[in-house]
Protein backbone atom coordinates (compact mmCIF):
# COMPACT_ATOMS: atom_id res chain seq x y z
CA UNK A 1 0.00 0.00 0.00
CA UNK A 2 1.46 3.34 -1.10
CA UNK A 3 0.45 6.26 1.11
CA UNK A 4 0.09 9.76 -0.36
CA UNK A 5 -1.94 12.92 0.15
CA UNK A 6 -4.04 12.89 -3.03
CA UNK A 7 -5.05 10.20 -5.49
CA UNK A 8 -6.48 11.48 -8.77
CA UNK A 9 -8.53 8.92 -10.69
CA UNK A 10 -8.19 9.75 -14.36
CA UNK A 11 -5.33 11.18 -16.42
CA UNK A 12 -7.53 13.27 -18.68
CA UNK A 13 -7.83 17.04 -19.04
CA UNK A 14 -9.29 17.82 -15.62
CA UNK A 15 -7.21 15.23 -13.79
CA UNK A 16 -3.90 16.49 -15.16
CA UNK A 17 -4.64 20.10 -14.22
CA UNK A 18 -5.84 19.10 -10.74
CA UNK A 19 -2.83 16.88 -10.07
CA UNK A 20 -0.38 19.63 -10.99
CA UNK A 21 -2.14 22.18 -8.79
CA UNK A 22 -2.19 19.81 -5.81
CA UNK A 23 1.50 19.00 -6.23
CA UNK A 24 2.39 22.70 -6.45
CA UNK A 25 0.94 23.04 -2.94
CA UNK A 26 3.39 20.44 -1.67
CA UNK A 27 0.93 17.56 -1.75
CA UNK A 28 2.11 14.06 -2.61
CA UNK A 29 0.00 13.18 -5.64
CA UNK A 30 -0.54 9.98 -7.62
CA UNK A 31 -2.55 9.91 -10.85
CA UNK A 32 -4.18 6.56 -11.59
CA UNK A 33 -5.55 5.60 -15.01
CA UNK A 34 -6.44 2.35 -16.75
CA UNK A 35 -4.88 3.64 -19.99
CA UNK A 36 -1.15 3.42 -20.69
CA UNK A 37 -1.03 6.99 -22.02
CA UNK A 38 -2.41 10.11 -20.34
CA UNK A 39 -4.69 12.62 -22.04
CA UNK A 40 -6.27 10.28 -24.59
CA UNK A 41 -9.41 12.36 -25.17
CA UNK A 42 -7.37 15.55 -25.42
CA UNK A 43 -5.08 13.94 -28.00
CA UNK A 44 -7.96 13.17 -30.37
CA UNK A 45 -10.18 16.18 -29.67
CA UNK A 46 -10.95 18.37 -32.65
CA UNK A 47 -9.52 15.76 -34.98
CA UNK A 48 -6.14 16.27 -33.32
CA UNK A 49 -6.29 20.07 -33.58
CA UNK A 50 -7.65 20.46 -30.04
CA UNK A 51 -10.19 23.24 -29.53
CA UNK A 52 -8.68 24.18 -26.16
CA UNK A 53 -11.17 26.86 -25.09
CA UNK A 54 -13.38 29.69 -26.30
CA UNK A 55 -13.22 33.49 -26.09
CA UNK A 56 -16.90 33.64 -25.12
CA UNK A 57 -17.06 31.27 -22.16
CA UNK A 58 -20.09 32.00 -19.98
CA UNK A 59 -22.36 29.94 -17.76
CA UNK A 60 -25.03 30.12 -20.49
CA UNK A 61 -22.86 27.91 -22.69
CA UNK A 62 -23.39 24.93 -20.39
CA UNK A 63 -26.26 22.49 -19.89
CA UNK A 64 -26.66 21.69 -16.21
CA UNK A 65 -29.59 21.09 -13.85
CA UNK A 66 -28.20 23.98 -11.79
CA UNK A 67 -27.18 26.62 -14.36
CA UNK A 68 -25.35 28.70 -11.74
CA UNK A 69 -23.01 25.91 -10.62
CA UNK A 70 -20.29 26.55 -13.19
CA UNK A 71 -19.92 30.28 -12.48
CA UNK A 72 -17.47 30.08 -9.59
CA UNK A 73 -14.99 27.72 -11.26
CA UNK A 74 -15.09 29.61 -14.56
CA UNK A 75 -14.45 32.87 -12.70
CA UNK A 76 -11.56 31.41 -10.71
CA UNK A 77 -9.91 29.96 -13.80
CA UNK A 78 -11.16 31.71 -16.98
CA UNK A 79 -10.02 30.89 -20.49
CA UNK A 80 -7.36 33.61 -20.46
CA UNK A 81 -5.54 31.81 -17.64
CA UNK A 82 -5.32 28.59 -19.60
CA UNK A 83 -4.14 30.49 -22.67
CA UNK A 84 -1.46 32.10 -20.51
CA UNK A 85 -0.43 28.65 -19.29
CA UNK A 86 -0.05 27.40 -22.86
CA UNK A 87 1.92 30.50 -23.85
CA UNK A 88 4.27 29.95 -20.91
CA UNK A 89 5.06 26.50 -22.31
CA UNK A 90 5.49 27.81 -25.84
CA UNK A 91 2.21 26.49 -27.22
CA UNK A 92 0.67 28.87 -29.75
CA UNK A 93 -3.08 29.14 -30.29
CA UNK A 94 -5.17 30.58 -33.10
CA UNK A 95 -8.75 31.85 -33.03
CA UNK A 96 -11.33 30.50 -35.48
CA UNK A 97 -15.02 31.31 -35.96
CA UNK A 98 -17.42 31.50 -33.02
CA UNK A 99 -14.54 32.38 -30.67
CA UNK A 100 -13.04 28.90 -30.85
CA UNK A 101 -9.35 28.70 -29.98
CA UNK A 102 -7.22 25.91 -31.43
CA UNK A 103 -3.72 24.72 -30.67
CA UNK A 104 -1.46 25.53 -33.64
CA UNK A 105 1.01 22.62 -33.20
CA UNK A 106 -1.81 20.17 -32.44
CA UNK A 107 -3.34 18.38 -29.47
CA UNK A 108 -0.17 16.49 -28.58
CA UNK A 109 1.48 19.81 -27.66
CA UNK A 110 -1.30 20.55 -25.16
CA UNK A 111 -0.86 17.15 -23.49
CA UNK A 112 2.92 17.63 -23.44
CA UNK A 113 2.53 20.98 -21.66
CA UNK A 114 0.14 19.49 -19.08
CA UNK A 115 2.49 16.56 -18.42
CA UNK A 116 5.51 18.81 -18.14
CA UNK A 117 3.75 21.01 -15.58
CA UNK A 118 2.65 17.97 -13.58
CA UNK A 119 6.07 16.33 -13.63
CA UNK A 120 7.84 19.57 -12.70
CA UNK A 121 5.51 19.78 -9.70
CA UNK A 122 6.38 16.22 -8.65
CA UNK A 123 3.27 14.25 -9.65
CA UNK A 124 3.65 10.45 -9.65
CA UNK A 125 1.93 8.12 -12.09
CA UNK A 126 0.18 4.76 -12.02
CA UNK A 127 -0.78 4.25 -15.67
CA UNK A 128 -2.11 1.04 -17.16
CA UNK A 129 -3.70 0.28 -13.79
CA UNK A 130 -7.41 -0.60 -13.99
CA UNK A 131 -9.14 0.19 -10.70
CA UNK A 132 -10.53 -2.87 -8.95
CA UNK A 133 -12.00 -1.30 -5.81
CA UNK A 134 -12.32 2.00 -3.97
CA UNK A 135 -12.95 1.98 -0.23
CA UNK A 136 -13.33 4.64 2.45
CA UNK A 137 -12.33 4.35 6.10
CA UNK A 138 -12.74 6.93 8.84
CA UNK A 139 -9.69 8.91 7.78
CA UNK A 140 -8.59 7.80 4.31
CA UNK A 141 -9.57 6.47 0.92
CA UNK A 142 -8.10 3.26 -0.45
CA UNK A 143 -7.72 2.60 -4.16
CA UNK A 144 -6.92 -0.95 -5.18
CA UNK A 145 -5.70 -1.37 -8.76
CA UNK A 146 -4.61 -4.36 -10.80
CA UNK A 147 -1.07 -4.49 -9.35
CA UNK A 148 -0.86 -1.58 -6.91
CA UNK A 149 -2.82 -0.05 -4.02
CA UNK A 150 -2.91 3.51 -2.71
CA UNK A 151 -4.19 5.25 0.42
CA UNK A 152 -4.84 9.00 0.65
CA UNK A 153 -6.72 11.64 2.61
CA UNK A 154 -8.14 13.16 -0.60
CA UNK A 155 -9.61 11.38 -3.61
CA UNK A 156 -10.35 13.21 -6.87
CA UNK A 157 -12.64 11.52 -9.38
CA UNK A 158 -11.75 12.74 -12.87
CA UNK A 159 -12.80 9.69 -14.83
CA UNK A 160 -15.05 11.44 -17.35
CA UNK A 161 -18.28 10.06 -18.75
CA UNK A 162 -19.13 7.07 -20.95
CA UNK A 163 -19.02 8.96 -24.27
CA UNK A 164 -16.34 7.70 -26.69
CA UNK A 165 -16.19 4.14 -25.31
CA UNK A 166 -13.83 3.17 -28.14
CA UNK A 167 -10.99 4.83 -26.22
CA UNK A 168 -11.94 3.17 -22.96
CA UNK A 169 -14.49 5.65 -21.57
CA UNK A 170 -16.87 4.12 -19.00
CA UNK A 171 -19.40 5.13 -16.37
CA UNK A 172 -17.02 4.17 -13.55
CA UNK A 173 -17.09 7.64 -11.98
CA UNK A 174 -20.88 7.68 -11.91
CA UNK A 175 -21.01 4.27 -10.24
CA UNK A 176 -18.40 5.41 -7.73
CA UNK A 177 -20.47 8.47 -6.86
CA UNK A 178 -23.48 6.24 -6.25
CA UNK A 179 -21.32 4.01 -4.06
CA UNK A 180 -20.70 7.02 -1.83
CA UNK A 181 -24.39 7.88 -1.74
CA UNK A 182 -24.38 10.82 -4.16
CA UNK A 183 -27.26 11.42 -6.53
CA UNK A 184 -26.45 10.78 -10.18
CA UNK A 185 -28.45 11.74 -13.27
CA UNK A 186 -28.45 8.96 -15.90
CA UNK A 187 -25.82 9.41 -18.60
CA UNK A 188 -27.10 10.33 -22.06
CA UNK A 189 -25.32 11.10 -25.34
CA UNK A 190 -24.46 14.76 -25.89
CA UNK A 191 -22.94 16.55 -28.89
CA UNK A 192 -24.17 13.68 -31.03
CA UNK A 193 -25.69 13.23 -34.51
CA UNK A 194 -29.46 12.81 -34.71
CA UNK A 195 -31.30 10.11 -36.63
CA UNK A 196 -34.19 10.99 -38.89
CA UNK A 197 -37.61 9.38 -38.59
CA UNK A 198 -40.24 8.38 -41.13
CA UNK A 199 -39.80 9.55 -44.71
CA UNK A 200 -37.01 11.89 -43.62
CA UNK A 201 -34.67 8.89 -43.52
CA UNK A 202 -34.78 8.57 -47.30
CA UNK A 203 -34.62 12.35 -47.69
CA UNK A 204 -31.42 12.58 -45.65
CA UNK A 205 -29.93 9.53 -47.36
CA UNK A 206 -30.31 11.20 -50.76
CA UNK A 207 -28.51 14.27 -49.41
CA UNK A 208 -25.79 12.39 -47.52
CA UNK A 209 -22.52 14.31 -47.57
CA UNK A 210 -24.07 17.73 -48.24
CA UNK A 211 -23.16 20.47 -45.76
CA UNK A 212 -24.59 23.97 -45.51
CA UNK A 213 -24.91 26.83 -42.99
CA UNK A 214 -28.07 26.52 -40.92
CA UNK A 215 -29.87 27.88 -37.90
CA UNK A 216 -31.53 25.28 -35.67
CA UNK A 217 -34.37 25.76 -33.20
CA UNK A 218 -35.28 22.96 -30.79
CA UNK A 219 -38.99 22.88 -30.02
CA UNK A 220 -39.75 23.52 -26.35
CA UNK A 221 -36.11 24.12 -25.37
CA UNK A 222 -34.73 27.20 -23.69
CA UNK A 223 -31.55 27.99 -25.56
CA UNK A 224 -29.80 31.21 -24.47
CA UNK A 225 -28.18 31.81 -27.85
CA UNK A 226 -29.14 30.82 -31.36
CA UNK A 227 -27.59 27.68 -32.82
CA UNK A 228 -26.15 28.75 -36.15
CA UNK A 229 -23.38 26.71 -37.73
CA UNK A 230 -22.74 24.09 -40.40
CA UNK A 231 -25.24 21.25 -40.76
CA UNK A 232 -24.35 17.97 -42.46
CA UNK A 233 -26.79 15.47 -43.94
CA UNK A 234 -25.87 11.83 -43.28
CA UNK A 235 -27.23 8.51 -44.53
CA UNK A 236 -29.32 8.23 -41.34
CA UNK A 237 -30.08 11.82 -40.38
CA UNK A 238 -28.13 14.98 -39.64
CA UNK A 239 -24.80 15.85 -38.07
CA UNK A 240 -22.35 18.75 -38.17
CA UNK A 241 -21.71 21.43 -35.52
CA UNK A 242 -25.26 22.85 -35.58
CA UNK A 243 -26.76 19.41 -35.00
CA UNK A 244 -24.30 18.46 -32.27
CA UNK A 245 -25.14 21.65 -30.38
CA UNK A 246 -28.87 21.10 -30.86
CA UNK A 247 -28.57 17.55 -29.51
CA UNK A 248 -27.82 18.97 -26.06
CA UNK A 249 -31.36 20.35 -25.93
CA UNK A 250 -33.19 17.67 -27.90
CA UNK A 251 -35.39 15.18 -26.06
CA UNK A 252 -37.63 12.41 -27.45
CA UNK A 253 -40.77 14.03 -28.84
CA UNK A 254 -39.15 17.40 -29.49
CA UNK A 255 -38.88 18.50 -33.10
CA UNK A 256 -36.29 20.68 -34.79
CA UNK A 257 -37.01 23.62 -37.07
CA UNK A 258 -34.08 24.21 -39.40
CA UNK A 259 -33.52 27.49 -41.24
CA UNK A 260 -31.70 26.34 -44.38
CA UNK A 261 -30.95 29.90 -45.44
CA UNK A 262 -30.14 31.88 -42.27
CA UNK A 263 -29.78 35.62 -42.64
CA UNK A 264 -31.51 35.72 -46.02
CA UNK A 265 -35.15 35.88 -47.11
CA UNK A 266 -36.13 33.31 -49.72
CA UNK A 267 -39.39 35.15 -50.47
CA UNK A 268 -37.52 38.32 -51.40
CA UNK A 269 -35.00 36.34 -53.46
CA UNK A 270 -37.75 34.73 -55.52
CA UNK A 271 -39.54 38.07 -55.96
CA UNK A 272 -36.36 39.54 -57.43
CA UNK A 273 -36.20 36.82 -60.09
CA UNK A 274 -39.85 36.08 -60.99
CA UNK A 275 -39.06 34.53 -64.38
CA UNK A 276 -36.48 32.14 -63.07
CA UNK A 277 -37.35 28.48 -62.61
CA UNK A 278 -37.98 27.77 -58.92
CA UNK A 279 -35.43 24.97 -58.87
CA UNK A 280 -32.73 27.19 -60.38
CA UNK A 281 -33.59 30.05 -58.05
CA UNK A 282 -33.23 27.78 -55.03
CA UNK A 283 -30.03 26.24 -56.42
CA UNK A 284 -28.50 29.72 -56.54
CA UNK A 285 -28.74 29.89 -52.74
CA UNK A 286 -28.72 26.23 -51.66
CA UNK A 287 -26.77 23.12 -52.70
CA UNK A 288 -28.21 22.04 -56.07
CA UNK A 289 -29.07 18.52 -54.92
CA UNK A 290 -31.00 19.90 -51.93
CA UNK A 291 -32.86 22.41 -54.11
CA UNK A 292 -33.84 19.71 -56.60
CA UNK A 293 -35.00 17.27 -53.91
CA UNK A 294 -37.08 19.91 -52.14
CA UNK A 295 -38.80 20.87 -55.38
CA UNK A 296 -39.52 17.24 -56.20
CA UNK A 297 -40.75 16.49 -52.68
CA UNK A 298 -43.09 19.49 -52.48
CA UNK A 299 -44.13 19.76 -56.11
CA UNK A 300 -42.65 23.23 -56.66
CA UNK A 301 -42.20 23.88 -60.38
CA UNK A 302 -42.47 26.57 -63.00
CA UNK A 303 -41.33 30.17 -62.73
CA UNK A 304 -40.84 31.68 -59.29
CA UNK A 305 -43.31 34.46 -59.97
CA UNK A 306 -46.00 32.00 -61.06
CA UNK A 307 -46.06 29.94 -57.88
CA UNK A 308 -49.54 29.83 -56.31
CA UNK A 309 -49.72 31.63 -52.97
CA UNK A 310 -50.21 28.39 -51.04
CA UNK A 311 -47.08 26.86 -52.59
CA UNK A 312 -45.08 30.05 -52.07
CA UNK A 313 -45.96 30.10 -48.37
CA UNK A 314 -45.13 26.38 -48.13
CA UNK A 315 -41.76 27.06 -49.76
CA UNK A 316 -40.94 29.91 -47.38
CA UNK A 317 -41.91 27.85 -44.32
CA UNK A 318 -39.90 24.87 -45.55
CA UNK A 319 -36.74 26.84 -46.29
CA UNK A 320 -36.76 28.86 -43.08
CA UNK A 321 -38.31 26.31 -40.70
CA UNK A 322 -37.69 22.89 -42.22
CA UNK A 323 -39.33 20.38 -39.84
CA UNK A 324 -36.96 17.63 -38.72
CA UNK A 325 -38.38 14.78 -36.64
CA UNK A 326 -35.78 12.62 -34.93
CA UNK A 327 -36.14 9.01 -33.87
CA UNK A 328 -33.17 9.33 -31.52
CA UNK A 329 -29.45 9.99 -31.34
CA UNK A 330 -26.57 7.93 -32.69
CA UNK A 331 -25.77 6.94 -29.11
CA UNK A 332 -22.77 7.17 -26.81
CA UNK A 333 -20.54 5.51 -29.41
CA UNK A 334 -20.81 8.61 -31.62
CA UNK A 335 -21.25 11.20 -28.86
CA UNK A 336 -18.50 13.72 -28.14
CA UNK A 337 -19.75 14.38 -24.61
CA UNK A 338 -22.02 13.03 -21.90
CA UNK A 339 -25.19 14.64 -20.61
CA UNK A 340 -26.07 13.84 -17.01
CA UNK A 341 -23.63 12.81 -14.31
CA UNK A 342 -23.11 13.60 -10.65
CA UNK A 343 -25.78 16.01 -9.42
CA UNK A 344 -24.04 19.34 -8.85
CA UNK A 345 -26.20 19.97 -5.78
CA UNK A 346 -24.08 17.26 -4.13
CA UNK A 347 -20.85 19.19 -4.74
CA UNK A 348 -19.44 22.55 -3.66
CA UNK A 349 -19.27 24.88 -6.66
CA UNK A 350 -16.23 26.64 -5.15
CA UNK A 351 -14.09 23.54 -4.47
CA UNK A 352 -15.72 20.56 -6.26
CA UNK A 353 -15.72 18.69 -2.93
CA UNK A 354 -18.66 16.41 -2.14
CA UNK A 355 -20.72 18.07 0.57
CA UNK A 356 -21.49 14.81 2.38
CA UNK A 357 -18.08 13.14 1.95
CA UNK A 358 -15.12 15.31 3.04
CA UNK A 359 -12.02 14.73 0.96
CA UNK A 360 -13.93 13.38 -2.06
CA UNK A 361 -13.88 15.57 -5.19
CA UNK A 362 -15.55 15.30 -8.60
CA UNK A 363 -14.31 17.26 -11.62
CA UNK A 364 -14.76 17.45 -15.37
CA UNK A 365 -17.27 15.47 -17.39
CA UNK A 366 -18.23 13.14 -14.53
CA UNK A 367 -20.34 16.02 -13.20
CA UNK A 368 -23.72 17.03 -14.60
CA UNK A 369 -22.13 19.79 -16.69
CA UNK A 370 -22.00 19.66 -20.48
CA UNK A 371 -20.71 22.48 -22.63
CA UNK A 372 -21.75 23.43 -26.13
CA UNK A 373 -19.47 22.69 -29.04
CA UNK A 374 -16.50 25.00 -29.35
CA UNK A 375 -14.00 24.40 -26.54
CA UNK A 376 -16.45 24.80 -23.66
CA UNK A 377 -16.06 21.26 -22.34
CA UNK A 378 -12.28 21.46 -22.22
CA UNK A 379 -12.52 24.82 -20.48
CA UNK A 380 -14.77 23.20 -17.87
CA UNK A 381 -12.13 20.51 -17.42
CA UNK A 382 -9.37 23.10 -16.91
CA UNK A 383 -11.49 25.22 -14.55
CA UNK A 384 -12.96 22.46 -12.39
CA UNK A 385 -9.57 20.73 -12.19
CA UNK A 386 -7.90 23.95 -11.11
CA UNK A 387 -10.33 24.78 -8.29
CA UNK A 388 -10.26 21.23 -6.92
CA UNK A 389 -6.47 21.42 -7.01
CA UNK A 390 -6.56 24.36 -4.60
CA UNK A 391 -8.35 22.28 -1.97
CA UNK A 392 -7.66 18.56 -2.40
Amino acid sequence: MTHCDVVVLGAGASGLVCAAQCAKRGRRVVVVDHADRPGLKVRISGGGRCNVTNRRVQAENYVCANPHFVKSALAQYPSKRFLAFLAAYGVETVEADHGRLFCVPGAAAVVAALLREAEEAGVSWALGEPIREVLATDNEFQVHCRTRSFASRSLVVATGGPAWPRIGATDFGLRLAEQFGLRVFPARPGLVPLRASGDLVGFCRELSGISLPARVVVEGARIPDSIEDALLFTHRGISGPATLDASLYWRPGRHLAIDLLPGRNIGEMLAQAPRREVRNALAAALPARLAELLCRRHGWSGQAGSLPKKQRLDLERTIHAFPFHSSGTEGLDKAEATLGGVDTDEVSSKTMEAKAVPGLFFIGEVLDVTGRLGGYNLQWAWSSGFVAGQRA
